[in-house]
């Protein structure tokens, strides 16, 4: 398909906007040991199955709900070594739901932090219920400092 000026005008500007908005590849000073682990543990309410969602579904532990014990357990890995003030936010999940538990079951998240790409830190993750593996994978996180994040966030809403 040929290009006219326009388009490459466009894609040149698109590219720039690119390069100005790319996070950087360093990563920050001060970085969390590898190896820091966090585990948490919960007995599964109604509201984080699928059939809180739709009651013609099973009354079983939805994804969400996984990932978000998942994401919340490694959060509090790497917080102790966080700098004062700082805290993590989710920026990619690669999990398998692999397993089904229902309402009531007893639930546990495990995280350890295995390394950095850049800036973003890099959790191996898995979800149990008693010997069965409901879940497992890798949760990336960021270190933000929560009034910046605040700010910038605030400011695509005014936009």
């Amino acid at each position: 398909m040929k290009r006219t000026a326009k388009s490459r005008k466009r894609s040149a500007r698109t590219a720039k906007k690119v390069k100005r908005t790319k996070f950087s590849d360093a990563a920050p000073a001060a970085m969390p040991r590898i190896g820091l682990e966090s585990a948490v543990e919960r007995v599964v309410p109604r509201e984080w199955t699928i059939a809180a969602f739709d009651p013609r579904l099973p009354a079983v532990l939805s994804t969400p709900a996984m990932i978000g014990m998942m994401e919340f357990a490694a959060a509090q890995a790497v917080q102790p070594e966080l700098p004062s003030g700082a805290i993590t936010v989710g920026t990619r999940i690669e999990v398998d739901h692999l397993k089904a538990v229902t309402e009531g079951a007893t639930v546990g998240a495990a995280a350890r932090l295995v390394g950095f790409q850049g800036r973003f830190l890099v959790f191996e993750v898995e979800a149990r219920s008693g010997d069965l593996v409901l879940g497992r994978g890798k949760v990336f996180r960021a270190i933000i400092e929560p009034q910046t994040f605040n700010a910038r966030a605030s400011a695509r809403n005014d936009s």
